[in-house]
């Protein structure tokens, strides 16, 4: 008798396992069974601000494998079909059929992913939930927000939160001829930047047009008579809104996990082993935004959300439920992003993250171009360091510049991952020819200065 692995959620992660299994085990030998609440699978959810802003099509351009091609593989996929309950001592979900009612029915398995994503942050606000609010996590998200922007009658835009998803859809809708107001707590955008690199961002962002209040508390979404939003207040003031997205980021969504009593970690991402199988648990797996990763640099667990990730994590779990053996070994948390054609781009520990990490640290910012500067078309380029303070270990980075900024961080991204020093880094042979960079690349002017400043602090 076959055996059956239930996924539970159909995009990266679950069906990145689900395809693998199928790949490791016959039809005959491995039933799979999928669960999908939206309307689409495999998709690109970092495509969503340049489909919103016009730059890429979509939803399907953003579609990697449609539910038809994964069932022409061998994939009992259930699309519009929500998980409410995890039954593990007796091996069974329990699923609900979102265009047929309330209809419910058990499905069991023998072996069970759970790859449940994550949800846009929403805090506790009064009118948080009001039409015209729009969260943007899945291919759903984007198509309401596209129907909003369609028929509201305004043109005026409030983004609450900046970080990756607030600066992308702030851009997305300046595209979309929005006036845009970015409202965020922090002292700089981009809380994924230390403040001192976050501060070029912040200059980018009001070149473009886009008014950035930073220190803003938001306390409630206002609405008219009809309900729907019309401004945003802080503790200061209200800005007038014809829609609202927020971009304070997302959190693990767990809830399913939480109810059926599976480990969690800090920020409330399921807890796995280097088989991404939840720890204490024989027959789950779970992978993508609901979980947390070893981070290499701290030895931490931490949670991040990215379609890398997520993607890895399914053919580490596709390859161990498929009866073979692949592990996940961490993260060093590198992303990039940009705003226009400003790249932003980290890789490793932030300054408070080496300072919660108990780490004693160096810090070298450098100011060079993405070319040689004698040829045409030379721009500035900032690169910040941090190094630990004894050994001279890398302990991140953080590039913003333009053409060419983004993708240098891939080399701090392979020395972290080797553990290499900031002394190490200097020797690194990259490639150099004047149309891609000065004699000295960036980042080795930035580790040369950071090596100098292991040397000071240990003088």
């Amino acid at each position: 008798m076959a055996e059956r692995l239930v996924v539970v959620g159909g995009d990266a992660a679950g069906m990145s396992a689900a395809s693998q299994a199928r790949r490791q085990r016959k039809p005959g030998e491995l039933e799979i069974v999928a669960f999908e609440r939206s309307h689409f699978t495999s998709y690109s959810a970092c495509g969503i601000p340049y489909w919103v802003g016009g730059t890429v099509d979509g939803p399907e351009a953003l579609i990697a494998r449609s539910p038809e091609e994964h069932r022409a593989r061998g994939i009992d996929l259930r699309m519009r079909t929500e998980v409410t309950e995890l039954d593990l001592d007796r091996g069974r979900v329990r699923a609900r059929d979102l265009d047929g009612g309330v209809r419910e029915s058990w499905t069991g398995f023998d072996k069970l992913v759970l790859a449940t994503g994550a949800r846009p942050r929403r805090p506790a606000l009064p009118g948080i939930d009001a039409p015209g609010v729009h969260g943007v996590q899945t291919l759903d998200d984007g198509q309401a927000l596209l129907d909003t922007l369609a028929t509201t009658g305004g043109r005026r835009a409030v983004v609450v939160g900046a970080g990756y998803i607030g600066v992308e859809m702030a851009e997305a809708l300046i595209d979309r001829g929005y006036s845009v107001t970015v409202l965020d707590r922090r002292e700089q955008p981009m809380s994924t930047l230390d403040p001192d690199m976050g501060a070029l961002v912040h200059t980018a962002m009001c070149g473009l047009g886009i008014e950035t209040v930073r220190g803003a508390v938001v306390t409630a979404v206002l609405t008219d008579g009809a309900g729907r939003a019309r401004a945003v207040a802080t503790e200061d003031t209200e800005y007038p809104a014809d829609v609202v997205v927020l971009g304070m980021g997302v959190r693990p969504e767990t809830a399913l996990a939480a109810a059926a009593g599976l480990p969690l970690g800090e920020s409330g991402g399921l807890l796995t082993d280097l088989g991404m199988r939840v720890r204490g648990q024989d027959a789950v797996w779970a992978g993508g935004d609901c979980v947390e990763v070893l981070d290499l640099v701290s030895g931490h667990t931490r949670h991040i959300a990215l379609g890398t990730h997520a993607n890895k994590h399914g053919q580490v779990i596709g390859a161990n439920v498929g009866g073979g053996y692949a592990t996940f070994p961490g993260v060093v948390g590198t992303a990039v992003s940009k705003v226009c054609d400003l790249e932003i781009a980290r890789t490793g520990l932030l300054e408070r993250h080496a300072l919660a990490a108990g780490l004693q640290f160096v810090t070298a910012t450098i100011e060079s171009t993405n070319h040689a500067g004698y040829y045409p078309g030379a721009r500035p380029m900032h690169v910040k360091m941090l190094a630990e303070r004894r050994t001279g270990r890398l302990l991140g980075t953080q590039i913003v510049g333009r053409e060419g900024a983004a993708k240098r961080v891939d080399i701090a991204a392979v020395a972290l991952t080797a553990g290499m020093t900031v002394e190490q880094m200097t020797a690194l042979d990259l490639g150099y020819a004047p149309p891609f960079s000065p004699v000295w690349d960036p980042v080795l002017v930035a580790a040369r200065k950071a090596t100098a400043a292991v040397r000071a602090a240990g003088a």
